[in-house]
Formats: C-alpha cells, structure tokens, sequence
C-alpha cells in the first residue's frame, strides 16, 4: 500500500500497540486518550455549528475540541484497529464537508481576518492541519466519493482561502505565518496536491527567500534559536514547526528537513527548553501567559521528536519524567522506553545560559544564571535586554513587545520569587473581552513599571512607542558562568531614556554562611541631568517586617495618572536612608530584600486594581525603591531564608543575615559594593563597568576602606 498516514506509519502504530497494556508513560497516554475521546464523543458525538461564535465562545470551542479529538481518534484507530474511531473521523469529515461551502465568513475583532469556522484564521489553519492528518490516517479506508466531496468541499477551499483570498498574510514570517504553511503543506500531503506543498515550502513566489516554511526558519529564530516575541509565541512556534518537519521528512526525506540550517529545528527546540523555570514554567518575556509550561504539547511533541531525531541525552529524559508525557508516536515511545529504563533521573536543568536575539544575533539576548544546590533545589536569575518583541514590517498582529529592557526575574525554592506579570488577557474566556487582550495590556501590562526595572521620571521606556522601540536593543556586557560558586550576567541599553544610559549587573553567590545563593544586583545609571528613578519589586505573598518606618494610606488613591502608575493603589510609603530591607514570606519561604538608599528615599507599597473597572487585572502586589539624582546606583541583595510551616505551626529563620549593604566606590571602570550580615561579616563584590573588550586588565578602585582589586568582569573582593 503506498500511501501512508503522515505521521505515524502503518508498522509504527502496530509496534505501538503494544503499549497499551504498559504502565509507562507512552501506555499512559494511549489509556488516556482513549478515555478522553470516549467521553468526547458519547457526550458530543458529531456536531458541527453552523453559526458564527465569539472567540471562546460555544462554537469556538465544539470546532477546537472536534479537531483535537479527530487528530487523536486518528492515531488511536491506526494503533488499535477499532473501526469506531474510523466512522467517527470520516463522519466528522463528512459533515463539515456538506456545512463548509454554506457558512459566511466570520466578524474580525482584531487584526487578523476571519476564517468560516473562527473569528481568525489562525485558528482554521489550526483547524485544517489537525483535520489534514486525521483525514491522511483513514484515506486509505475512504471510497473515492468520499475523498471527492472532502477534498473539494472542504480542504480545497480552505487551502484557497490561505493562499489565495489571504494571499498577503501567507507569507509573512511570523506565528501565524508559520501555522499558515504548516497547514497548507500537510494539507497538500494529505490530499495530494504538491503544488499547494511546494507553495507551503518555498512561499508564494516558489524562491525560497520571500515566503515559506524554509524562510520561516531561516529567518524566525536567533544563531542560539531564541524567537523575538518570547517563550509563550515561541512554544506555539513548535506544533508546526515538528508536526510540518515530522510530515516532511516522510513524503520528501531529500530534504533533510531536520538538518536544515545547521539543525535549527533542534537549536529552536532547546532556546524554548532552555528558558524553563525549574517548575518547568516559562518565563513571561513579552505578552506571554503566566501558566504555559513544558507541559504544552508542542513541547512535549518536541522533547520526544528531538530525542529520536537528534540526540538521547539525559536532560530530555528528565525533561519527558517531568512533564510525565510523551507524544503519542514512534518518538514518544522511544522516550517513554528511556524514562521506564532510567536508573536516577535528575530534575531537568540546562544549565546556565546566553541565548542571543535577533537574526544575526545582534540584539542583544537574555542571560539566564542557574545554581543547584545539594538538596536539588535550583536558583534561576533572568535579566532581559532583547529587541523589542514587534515588528509591524511583517505584520500588525506582530505586537506583543514589552517596554522592559533589563528586567530581571528571580526563581527558588519552587517559584517565581521576582515575577513578571505577563499578559493582560483572559484566553478564549469569553466574557472577558471576547477572550482577547484586554485593554489594560497596553495600559499596565507593557508598561516599563509593571517590570522589575528602573522607571525614569515615572514614564515608559521608547516613549511607549513601538515604532521607535523596534529600533532600540541591549547588548551584552558580560556573561561569566565558569565558576558555580559565584557567577554573573550583565547588559546595557542606550537610550531608552533621553540622555540616560543604564547597565544592570547580576550576581549569584553561593556563600557558605548562607542557606541559599544571594542574588545581587547592581543597577548603574548615566546621566548628565538629574531624574526620579523608580525600581519596581514585583513579588507575591505577604510583607512581614521592614527596618524603616512607613505609613499606611488612609484613602486608596492611584500611585501616578498614566503610564501604568494608575493601575497602581498606592497603599503606603516611608523614608529611608543608608539601606532600606523589605522581608515577605512566599508559601513557606522567607525573603528579604536589602537596598542602598541615599538621602531622600522612599519605599512606596503598591497593589495592581486601580482603574479597572471590570476587574480584569490580578490584584498583586510591589513594592517601589524611589530615589533621585543623575548619575546613580541602586545597590540590593536578595536573601532566601528560612522555612514556615502552618500546619506545624513552625517559623525558623523568620528574619535573614543581610543586615545592610553600600556602594563603596562607583566610577567608568567598576563599581565595589559592600554587603553586612547581623553577625559582623562583610562580604565585598567588583563589578566592572568597562566595555567588554576592557574587561580583562586589572581594575582598580580608591574607597574610604581602601584599594581594591580584581581582574577579570567581577569578583569576590
């Protein structure tokens, strides 16, 4: 028989079978699939809506859920020879064929234009790849009049909104793009039609450069693979990135798909691995979802993919353990073998890591710090400083850039210590906007003040202008991981500001007197006039001391009127000067965070609502360091310490060691800081302020304590 299903070959799903009676994670995944397609269809059986529905709305969601049961339906009649899940598939096809040709298109509530089926054609190109692989795994079951009135009722005329009526947007290299080709291709595979594949491949004009799959991955994704709009965009990158790739490398193996590029499919897959919080959640670079995790399915399809494909390493074994699943494929079932064979498997960590941005590399990047300790427990510190994350010469519903340059986030003891708030959107929920990105996105989300960065005269960096942030990126100052014991990250970005510079260093010093690493940060401003600089701590959990006096506002009021300031209750502030410490306790951790302060600072406590009138906005809460002057340095120190436990009623630790910390010295070639613990230790750090090519030669500071020395980006003094 020569025509074969395109993901999974007749003797692939036979040797799957087997499976099913296993306690692994592959026989897992089939048990739940079949429990999950039978609930579908004995609740659901076939029903196609013929009226137009919201996004996330009733009909939004029957069309979602009738694709996603069809491509898993698919696989399981292949594996387990039940007709049942045939008759289903094909009566689905069936009657989406007799009710396609009828519909109207739907009402566009957003940039993007309207498919029959959804209000965006994402969505229907979604809808037709999902389709397009159930329909290849039951062809060869169909009568000819059958494949006759799907093919031409239905996939071709979806085919022929996609390259021809939307022709403008089936180029354009970006998420949707991408999904657009993926689509088309394995469409074109399914029913046979090579010339809508080659259209898929090499884009409109068939050149290879100005459209297509092969342009998508030349020109999505950095040298070191990172994708411009962030790890949520990037994720959803991945389903048909592998799911095109997988079908390609089945139909027309010539090609050599998955060495395309210097394997930049695999090099892709490991920047979005890479970038995981130890709790295996992405981090919110950029409109991104607070929730996404490794657990996506394009993910997990392409932990399995890569790990038959490329390499069977041991972190993608601890990858697939963590997210407890495999896809459903001959590659799923050779790392689920992997996992049930493991002696020990590791939590998954990749390691500390600089992943570039920018298609040559050259905009700058985020630099990621990992340390574990004896326990298993990971620390991770990010520092953001990566090009804008929209680029409207692709296309306008490219917009899902933050104004954040040098954004930090904090990660131990199994969470998001220093957070990014992420998007302002509740997903196809659809009371809430339609599902869409609210309004307060633009008006607190992207905002430079809902980031763990320095506001400048209480205004957004780029003058919250895409146009002109899409001009700007930071680059790398350092970036040195050799030394587990005490590694760093620094970046710099020009401009942001009129006339301000600024260069934000990180270090993460695992320190014997210490329970865990200390997180340091030092954030260097240039400036020949004087400015407010505000730096946002955004956190969660409950404040438990301080060591400065503040008062509470008797009258909630907004903490600013624009610039996401008036999304923000002001709920209390205080004076401080030398050092300012703000302790919270987070689930069961304690921690502390010591700041410089020079005369003239506040702490000003704050709590995301203000100015949101349908609630859309999660109320969390942060805390401000506010100071003033041009040129300037704010200096802190994160200590994780202590444990609380409410069932035992335990507290240990319940205050930390750091009882202050100052700049000693500060100029072009470094700057020296001191931290002071209750126990009358000093520890002292050098960071150097040259440029990178600088680095290297001693660098010397004169303070009132003395000469210090060091060699080298920084160092313990």
């Amino acid at each position: 028989m020569s025509y074969q299903p395109l993901l999974l070959s007749f003797d692939e799903a036979d040797a799957l079978a087997v499976e099913l009676e296993k306690d692994s994670l592959l026989g897992r995944g089939l048990r739940r699939d079949i429990a999950k397609v039978k609930a579908y269809v004995d609740e659901v059986g076939i029903e196609v809506p013929k009226k137009q529905g919201e996004a996330g709305g009733y009909e939004h969601n029957r069309h979602k859920q009738n694709y996603i049961i069809m491509d898993i339906a698919a696989r399981l009649f292949l594996i387990t020879k039940d007709d049942s899940y045939r008759n289903y598939i094909v009566d689905m096809l069936t009657e989406y064929a007799n009710v396609y040709p009828t519909l109207e298109d739907n009402t566009s509530r957003d940039s993007n234009p309207p498919g029959k089926l959804f209000h965006q054609t994402l969505n229907e190109n979604m809808w037709m790849l999902y389709a397009s692989c159930a329909y290849s795994c039951v062809f060869h079951t169909l009568s000819d009049a059958e494949k006759t009135l799907i093919t031409d009722n239905l996939f071709k005329p979806m085919i022929h909104m996609f390259v021809v009526t939307y022709g403008h947007d089936f180029d354009i290299v970006h998420n949707h793009g991408l999904w657009a080709v993926a689509a088309v291709g394995i469409c074109g595979y399914a029913i046979g039609d090579q010339a809508s594949v080659d259209k898929a491949l090499y884009g409109q004009k068939l050149d290879g450069k100005t459209g297509g799959f092969l342009t998508q991955l030349d020109n999505l994704f950095s040298p070191d693979g990172y994708y411009m709009e962030g790890p949520y965009y990037h994720r959803f990158s991945l389903r048909p990135i592998f799911l095109f790739a997988e079908s390609i490398e089945r139909r027309q193996p010539e090609l050599e798909i998955y060495k395309y590029n210097n394997s930049v499919i695999k090099t892709t897959s490991y920047a979005v691995m890479a970038t995981a919080f130890p709790d295996g959640s992405l981090p919110a670079l950029n409109d991104s979802s607070k929730t996404i995790s490794i657990n996506d399915e394009g993910v997990i399809i392409a932990t399995s993919v890569c790990f038959q494909r490329y390499e069977q390493n041991d972190t993608l074994i601890s990858m697939a353990n963590h997210q407890q699943d495999v896809w459903v494929h001959s590659s799923g079932a050779a790392l689920s073998a992997a996992v049930e064979n493991a002696d020990t498997i590791k939590p998954f960590s990749w390691g500390s890591i600089f992943l570039s941005d920018g298609p040559k590399g050259e905009k700058g990047g985020v630099s990621i710090l990992r340390h574990r300790d004896a326990q298993d427990d990971d620390t991770m510190v990010l520092i953001w400083f990566g090009q804008h994350g929209s680029d409207h010469q692709y296309h306008s519903a490219l917009d899902h850039g933050h104004y954040d340059g040098l954004h930090m986030s904090v990660f131990n003891r199994g969470h998001e210590v220093l957070q990014d708030y992420g998007f302002g959107r509740w997903v196809n929920v659809e009371p809430k906007f339609g599902g869409r990105y609210i309004p307060e996105n633009k008006s607190y989300c992207k905002q430079t003040v809902a980031h763990n960065t320095v506001v400048v005269d209480q205004k957004t960096q780029n003058k919250f202008n895409t146009a002109l942030a899409e001009t700007k990126f930071g680059q790398k100052h350092f970036f040195e991981v050799s030394d587990s014991k005490l590694q760093g990250a620094s970046a710099v970005i020009e401009g942001y500001y009129d006339g301000v510079n600024m260069q934000r260093s990180i270090l993460v010093a695992d320190i014997e007197e210490f329970e865990k690493p200390l997180v340091i940060d030092v954030y260097r401003i240039e400036s020949d006039e004087e400015h407010e600089y505000d730096l946002p701590f955004h956190h969660k959990g409950q404040v438990m001391r301080t060591d400065f006096d503040y008062s509470v506002a008797p009258t909630l009021k907004p903490l600013g009127a624009d610039n996401g300031y008036q999304h923000l209750w002001k709920l209390g502030q205080g004076k401080v000067e030398g050092s300012s410490l703000v302790s919270w306790l987070h689930d069961s951790s304690y921690y502390s965070l010591v700041s410089t302060a020079p005369k003239g600072s506040e702490v000003i406590f704050t709590r995301i609502g203000a100015n949101d009138p349908d609630f859309n906005l999660r109320t969390e809460p942060a805390f401000i360091l506010r100071q003033s002057g041009a040129n300037h340095v704010f200096a802190s120190v994160l200590e994780t310490h202590g444990f609380f436990d409410e069932s035992t009623e335990a507290s240990d630790a319940a205050r930390g060691l750091v009882s202050g910390i100052s700049v000693l010295a500060e100029n072009a070639d470094g700057t020296v800081i001191q931290i002071e613990t209750v126990s009358g230790s000093l520890y002292r750090f050098g960071v150097s302020n040259r440029t990178p090519e600088q680095q290297g030669s001693m660098h010397t500071l004169q303070t009132d304590l003395g000469e210090f020395s060091w060699t080298g980006a920084f160092s313990k003094l």
